[in-house]
């Protein structure tokens, strides 16, 4: 019949009614719709997949170092151990909350550990005495200049900070970049794209044609023209790879988590061994600072006699294990770095089946033939003359515009990450703004600058998904906007000439 009746498809003879054409979009668009979502679904399954390797592989050497001491300080220490066990444990919930996000100082945390540590023991290292609260207050203030556990506190410090920021926050870059591509593809399509889509894959169906194929270059048109704005993801996206295979660098290099993190229980008993065989040295030293404590009527305890000789603990080493998650990550980071620019000739190639770039016999939008026309390039800015789309580039999306920024604020923790730093970040649900600034720092001061106070510190606020936490105050390289900034960047974000790098 004649095709006067048609809106979308070319008004020539036609086999389709309005009703068919109408619904020939609604299909062609929930089709479009669903290729994206598996296309999303495939690179979350390798995202979530990467950090369920590695948030496996790091809890289980935290445990392994719980477990180890848990097993051998009763029978090493004695009542050192047994009325100290609460210690012992809640450092290693500290430990564990702080690698979830949660609301925690990890330097405070370690130094408060040492703290309650010191005046437990030397409580008990000196039974003869009546040691107030007030003494110990005094003891702890001296214990710098003493050292009375030697170096392992600042060395501990200083290797288990630097673990546990770059462990958590690559573990957190693999969960945010799989809820961006989550959000980004459940984004609709608009109007003018759902009938490019159908003009694309079903009015050949309309003019006889159900056999013949969309010429590729009329294929990569139409969906470059509307999946604009996703490929405008494409350069933070690739930051965020980058990033993520820098920190996997740096855990199976220089801040070794399977030596830090599964050593832990090791340097506590050398702690505990230092300050035993220092014992007399140290007392006489915090007696000369805080004044000789009145004799305890309790009398003495022999608990101390009990332990002599060497600690030797094992930590048995999973570097292989390490070095294998690092390669696989890294393979698959490689892969996805060109997702968003890759997307349109991957959904023309296997879902839309177009043609070949060379093939004459294609439907090229009108009928059987060649497409003359050239392909667009990437990104909302190139579709200005998209023959097959008709793009707004002055409106870009503005759900894709916050992924863009909450891949901006991850690229930043793990730029800090990367040099040893921590910056403030806190769960501020779908709303997203952040900020993060410093410089980087030597090996052998870094440790000391983590740990400013809070209320010294710049707020900052960033968007993890299901996750917050509080940590150090860090540097980076690629320092971010206020999060007032951010408020009128997103609001100035509809004027095109500040839209483009």
């Amino acid at each position: 019949i004649l095709g006067e009746h048609l809106r979308i498809c070319p008004q020539g003879y036609t086999c389709c009614t309005s009703e068919m054409e109408e619904n020939f979009a609604n299909k062609s668009r929930s089709e479009f719709e669903a290729m994206m979502k598996e296309a999303g679904r495939s690179v979350q399954a390798i995202l979530t997949a990467q950090h369920r390797s590695f948030d496996s592989y790091f809890q289980d050497l935290l445990n392994k170092s719980e477990k180890a001491l848990y097993d051998a300080f009763p029978s090493l220490y004695g009542e050192l151990y047994t009325q100290n066990a609460k210690v012992f444990k809640d450092l290693y919930s500290e430990l564990r909350r702080y690698y979830r996000s949660s609301n925690i100082n990890l330097e405070e945390a370690l130094n408060e550990f040492w703290t309650r540590l010191l005046e437990r023991l030397f409580k008990l290292l000196n039974p003869q005495y009546h040691i107030t609260d007030e003494y110990l207050d005094c003891m702890v203030k001296h214990a710098e200049q003493h050292k009375p556990f030697g170096e392992v506190p600042r060395e501990l410090k200083l290797k288990a900070t630097r673990a546990f920021i770059a462990a958590r926050s690559y573990a957190q870059g693999f969960l945010v970049g799989s809820d961006v591509v989550r959000k980004v593809s459940q984004v609709s399509l608009s109007q003018e794209c759902t009938r490019a889509i159908m003009k694309l894959m079903y009015c050949p169906h309309c003019r006889g044609m159900a056999s013949v194929r969309p010429c590729n270059n009329y294929c990569l048109n139409v969906v470059k023209g509307c999946l604009a704005n996703q490929a405008d993801l494409s350069t933070e996206w690739k930051y965020l790879m980058d990033s993520l295979m820098g920190v996997a660098d740096r855990i199976d290099g220089p801040y070794n988590v399977d030596t830090v993190i599964g050593t832990i229980h090791m340097r506590i008993a050398e702690a505990i061994s230092n300050l035993q065989e220092n014992k007399d040295s140290i007392t006489s030293k915090v007696f000369q600072g805080c004044g000789n404590p009145k004799i305890s009527t309790k009398g003495s305890s022999s608990e101390d006699k009990k332990r002599r000789g060497k600690v030797t603990l094992e930590a048995k080493s999973s570097a292989q294990a390490l070095e294998m998650l690092v390669l696989d990550a890294k393979g698959n980071l490689t892969a996805l770095k060109t997702y968003w620019i890759t997307l349109p000739s991957s959904l023309c190639s296997k879902k839309v089946m177009a043609s070949s770039v060379s093939d004459d016999k294609c439907w090229n939008g009108m009928t059987k033939g060649s497409y003359l026309p050239e392909v667009m390039g990437d990104g909302l800015a190139n579709q200005i003359n998209n023959p097959e789309v008709e793009v707004d580039i002055t409106k870009p999306d503005m759900t894709i515009r916050q992924q863009i920024m909450q891949l901006k604020i991850m690229t930043n923790r793990l730029g800090n990450a990367n040099i040893g730093n921590d910056v403030d970040f806190q769960d501020t649900s779908d709303d997203m703004s952040g900020s993060g600034s410093g410089d980087s720092c030597p090996d052998d001061v870094c440790g000391k600058r983590l740990s400013k106070s809070p209320s010294t510190r710049q707020p900052e606020t960033h968007a993890i998904p299901k996750q917050s936490g509080h940590g150090v105050h860090g540097a980076s390289s690629r320092s971010l906007p206020s999060a007032s900034l951010l408020l009128l960047l997103s609001v100035a974000v509809i004027a095109p000439q500040h839209l483009w790098r």
